[in-house]
This record gives C-alpha cells, structure tokens and sequence, in this order.
C-alpha cells in the first residue's frame, strides 16, 4: 500500500511529495523534528513531543506553522489513513526556502515554515526481540555540536556512530564527551548500581527525552533511587544492570559494553520490569 503523507497543507501520495531544493532543512539541515509512537492504534506520549517541538523552534527562532494547533489531527489522520496499528509518526518543520541559498536567515514574515510528516509502519513495535536479549554498544568520542538539547535534523554524526557500533559487531554506541558518557546515537543513557539508576542530567548536552521523563518519574514512584549525574564507561562496565530509553525503543536493556558484558550478559530485572510499567502506563494514556 503506498502511504499518505503530508506536506505543507497537502495530504498526498509518498511519490508525489514535493520540497523545495532550497529549502533550508536540505542545504543547512536548518530544522527540527518529533517521532511519536504509535500503538494499538494510539499515540504515546504526544503532549510531551509537543511542548518539546515547540521549544525546539524557540530555541532556533523558527516560527510555527499555520498548522501547529492542527498537528494532532494530522497525525491521528496519518495514522488512520495508513492504517497504522503500532509504528511511528514522523514529524519535521523547518525555516522553510525563500527561493535561495544564503547563510543569513530568511525573513519569517515572507518566508513560511516547510511541514513534513509521515507514518512507518512497524507491527509488534512492543515486542522487540531486542529487548529479551539486550543489546551491545561500543563507546565514541562525542563529535557533535554543542546544542544537543534541540533535536534537529542534522543526525550525520549518530549515524556515523551506528555505523561504527555496526563494524564493531554491536547494536549501537555510547557518545563520551570529557570522559563521560552523554547519550547513545539516538537515546538516553543509564546505568543500575544496586536499587539506583544513573543518567546525565538535563543540559545542553543531552537531548530531553520524553521517555526519559516518563521512565524516571515511573521509577521513582517503584521506590527505585535515581541519580542524574555524569558517569564513565569504566563506571558503567561494572554496573550491575544498563539501559538505554527513546521513543521507539522504549525502555531497552543493554547487556554489554566495549565487549564487557554486564551481569551474566542477559537482561536485568530492574530494565525489564522498567520496560513493562513504562508500556502499561503509556498505554493508558495514549490518545
């Protein structure tokens, strides 16, 4: 089935979606994006992609389209069209194109954000294999630039770094900026020492996960200890259990680091069972 996207106003076939070649997300990867999960049918966690969707655009002065207060209806529309059970919604605005190239801004009052979104569909998102084994992630040195926090388009480093976790024969890799762990290519980092969960806290250097905020306030109300501080690879390669959260992965387990396995290198309780409340609670408060 050919899937319907969107695209500045316009409801159309995936073929026959349309960008100006001088838009700015093209040449100066000049935008930012949102992916939303979808399951049974729902959305899980959209208010919280929102609000971080629209700091987002404050943060790079990019104003809001015409169509922001619609951006619901849009994505429930997607999913219904392309009958979308669990899968994803994949949402992107830029500067938009004023007919040019040009380092310099385009005025915003001539020049309209670009809207861009489309479904992946991804049956049994919930019941990843991966998480009943784990995965493995090597360490890079952290080569991005320095504002993390908002999550645009420019992705050619964690791409880069998957691609490294993958010639090592690993599933993905952990970004080590002045000797401590940031994140992982596209998802927040932890490590379990006893009852305490670890992750770097909030700043530029992280991007704000809305599943991070979920999974640690569900954890905190499990009567689990949380810790947001920076940690090592060494810290991390004797952690009794690790984890990485996003929201496609959800709450997934990492079971060894830089050929080190954690534990007996199957997943932990503590991950596990981090994975399942996250779902329950997610689930029922999807819309």
């Amino acid at each position: 089935m050919t899937r319907t996207v969107y695209v500045n106003g316009e409801y159309v076939p995936e073929h026959e979606a349309k960008i100006s070649i001088f838009d700015r997300a093209f040449l100066m990867a000049d935008g930012v994006y949102e992916v939303t999960s979808v399951l049974g049918g729902k959305l899980i966690d959209f208010a919280g992609h929102a609000k971080r969707l629209e700091r987002s655009l404050n943060e790079l002065d990019i104003k809001k389209p015409a169509v922001y207060d619609d951006l619901l209806d849009i994505h429930r529309e997607l999913v219904k069209v392309n009958e979308i059970e669990d899968g994803l919604v994949y949402l992107q605005i830029t500067r938009g194109s004023d007919g040019d190239r040009d380092f310099a801004f385009p005025d915003r009052e001539t020049t309209e954000p670009g809207v861009v979104l489309f479904t992946q569909n991804k049956p049994g998102l919930a019941q990843s294999p991966a998480a009943k084994t784990g995965i493995k992630v090597i360490s890079i040195e952290d080569q991005r630039w320095g504002r993390r926090d908002i999550k645009t388009v420019q992705l050619l480093y964690p791409s880069m770094g998957k691609m490294m976790a993958k010639k090592a024969g690993a599933d993905d890799a952990w970004m080590v900026q002045d000797g401590a762990v940031t994140e992982g290519t596209s998802n927040n980092a932890y490590i379990i020492k006893g009852n305490t969960i670890i992750t770097r806290a909030l700043s530029n250097d992280i991007l704000h996960g809305i599943t991070r905020a979920a999974v640690l306030r569900f954890a905190k109300e499990a009567q689990m200890q949380v810790e947001e501080r920076n940690f090592t690879i060494d810290e991390a390669k004797e952690a009794d259990e690790a984890f990485v959260t996003s929201a496609s992965a959800f709450v997934m387990p990492v079971v060894e680091i830089d050929g080190v396995a954690l534990g007996d290198g199957t997943p932990g309780a503590r991950a596990l069972r981090l994975r399942e409340i996250y779902l329950e609670e997610s689930l029922k408060a999807a819309i």
